[in-house]
């Protein structure tokens, strides 16, 4: 856990590698918001189904399914969660830059934030695996970016399409289900029960969670952020224990600050 004045408080082995099921969507985001600025591709560029743009995907607002790449809805319908997505956009960097997407986020985004032992195997939405102390790294970056425009990171964590409604795999129905670019956001008071973020923490806390029983939040303007891996699977066990815990430390990290 990171409080406000930057320092980091670790408990446990921050250098064992851990599989991260879809908090790999965080670095994928950010490899793919790399690109953009590189020029790749576009932001509101075309990419996926009929009228679908990079934004929408990594939205999770394009219309494709959780795994299938064939859309359910329009574009800019529904929040449709979906791995799918990011997969597109994997093979839209691939094909772009002729580099194959797992090398192109090595050296885009784990090489710079020194990520030793980060790698992708399979889907760009959650094939990933790492270390506590590379995403305490990854969430460094997002807090003070040096890779990325700060303009850029503003507007990954800022809502995009709001008030779209959606399903948050494991937590049900959200309305609305809030994100940004790759990054969950916590949203308005109607959309933060049963959320894995705590039920005190501000609005615009954004992260991801994953079924391998992992988390990473931050918040952007007082500089705080949280890295969770475990070798647990997400299930029932995990709900109140999550929000429970993130409220207790979301306390203590205003107390320390």
């Amino acid at each position: 856990m990171r409080g406000p004045g930057g320092e980091w408080a670790v408990h446990g082995d921050p250098d064992r590698r851990y599989g991260l099921a879809s908090v790999t969507k965080l670095l994928s985001a950010h490899a793919f918001l790399i690109a953009v600025e590189e020029g790749v591709f576009d932001l509101d560029g075309a990419c996926g189904p009929p009228g679908a743009t990079v934004r929408h995907l990594l939205a999770h607002a394009s219309g494709v399914g959780f795994a299938s790449r064939e859309p359910e809805r329009a574009p800019g319908e529904r929040r449709i969660y979906s791995s799918a997505g990011f997969d597109i956009l994997a093979d839209a960097v691939a094909a772009e830059t002729g580099m194959a997407f797992p090398h192109y986020l090595r050296e885009a985004t784990f090489a710079p934030l020194g990520m030793a032992g980060a790698a992708l195997h399979g889907s760009a939405g959650h094939g990933g695996e790492a270390t506590a102390a590379g995403l305490m790294n990854f969430a460094d970056e997002i807090l003070d970016p040096a890779l990325l425009h700060p303009g850029t990171v503003a507007e990954a964590l800022t809502v995009q399409f709001p008030g779209l409604d959606g399903v948050v795999p494991g937590y049900g129905p959200q309305r609305p289900a809030d994100w940004g670019l790759g990054f969950q956001i916590h949203g308005r008071p109607k959309s933060r029960r049963g959320l894995w973020f705590g039920a005190s923490m501000p609005a615009d806390v954004a992260g991801h969670f994953g079924q391998a029983g992992t988390f990473l939040w931050l918040h952007a303007p007082t500089g705080r952020a949280c890295v969770v891996l475990t070798d647990r699977p997400f299930g029932d066990w995990a709900k109140p224990r999550w929000t429970e815990w993130n409220d207790r430390l979301w306390a203590a990290l205003g107390e320390a600050g």
